[in-house]
């Protein structure tokens, strides 16, 4: 059955790394799982606050829209290389996070959630009314496509002529897509088996007994939220050179209601649940925008039947997808240890 599960898994790789190849591709749908996988990234960088720290944080969107605006604003007033953006808006992401969740983190439950939404709504805030900076609502046009400049290999071949691909088309935004959702895809499954990840585990289960053993929760919530701000500034960053365009009505609370149901959906605390989720839902809505007018029904009864399909699998799988898997995953190592320290002090 786990050979099975490894061929199928592999088998839809290849079929992922091959499509855009083939005479059949659709751009429409190119576009689609360009957006399913800006999801997949930030719902793995969500995770790990509620999935992970037991941290249920509604602002996550506004970290989205500094990587965002980070990104949009040193193209066009720098005109800086994508691939030294990404840094600056990640290294910026992550620096308001701790910002942030510094002074807030020792605030529990609905309190820091409240806290995590104004913080979101006063990014929106930010960004429609400094006109001056980000042009309001106004939004900023004609963002930069990413290019990729290998002047240096064509100075190593001997070649005069200045090398540098611009990114046309969904085509090499789907590959660059595919290497970023890897890339985060691994960072998180290493860190999960981890040190960093079985505290997360901890102060998630129980932050007293965390403390009792050794585990300083403060620091780790802070390191928690600058990752996990840093990965959203990250898929804001791509967003920016990816649409060429941004402007403040894509940061609002929906998207940060959306991703959260991605990761509620997957599973808490699940990796693979997070990816499952994202394409769920996104590739739901999409289904739902083009199939319900061809049954003569209006494109807006699709939040009603998207509605209920959420409710239909959320009915059957109320924990998400992947329950099992994270609950097996959370049984192992300092889980173990901290459950059974728990239960001796209760026996003493």
């Amino acid at each position: 059955m786990r050979g099975a599960a490894q061929s199928l898994k592999y088998l839809l790789l290849a079929a992922a790394l091959a499509y855009p190849l083939m005479p059949f591709r659709d751009v429409y749908v190119l576009h689609v799982l360009v957006l399913i996988m800006v999801y997949m990234v930030l719902a793995m960088g969500l995770n790990i606050l509620p999935g992970f720290c037991g941290l249920l944080d509604l602002g996550f969107v506004g970290f989205y829209g500094i990587g965002a605006y980070t990104a949009g604003l040193l193209t066009i007033h720098y005109n800086m290389s994508f691939w030294l953006i990404v840094p600056l808006a990640v290294l910026n992401g992550a620096l308001f996070g701790v910002l942030l969740g510094a002074p807030t983190l020792r605030l529990v439950g609905d309190y820091f959630a409240i806290v995590t939404f104004g913080f979101s709504e006063l990014v929106v805030l930010f960004l429609t009314n400094e006109i001056w900076l980000t042009r309001g609502p106004l939004g900023i046009p004609g963002i930069a496509p990413i290019s990729l400049d290998v002047t240096w290999l064509a100075t190593l071949l001997g070649v005069d002529e200045r090398w540098r691909y611009a990114f046309r088309g969904e085509v090499p935004y789907y590959y660059l897509a595919m290497v970023m959702v890897g890339l985060v895809f691994v960072v998180m499954t290493r860190v999960e088996d981890s040190r960093l990840g079985r505290a997360w585990l901890a102060i998630r289960e129980d932050p007293m007994a965390a403390a009792s053993c050794g585990v300083n929760l403060f620091a780790y919530k802070v390191i928690a939220f600058a990752v996990s701000t840093g990965i959203g500034a990250l898929a804001g960053a791509f967003l920016a050179r990816w649409t060429l365009f941004i402007s403040p009505d894509m940061f609002k609370f929906w998207e940060s209601f959306l991703v959260l149901c991605m990761v509620v959906l997957g599973g808490l605390g699940n990796i693979r649940g997070a990816l499952v989720g994202s394409t769920i839902l996104i590739a739901l809505g999409e289904v739902l925008r083009v199939a319900l007018p061809k049954l003569g029904l209006p494109a807006e009864t699709r939040f009603l039947a998207y509605g209920l399909i959420m409710v239909v699998i959320m009915r059957f799988r109320p924990h998400g997808l992947f329950t099992q898997v994270a609950e097996s995953t959370m049984q192992s190592s300092l889980i173990k240890d901290l459950r059974a320290r728990i239960a001796a002090r209760r026996t003493a």
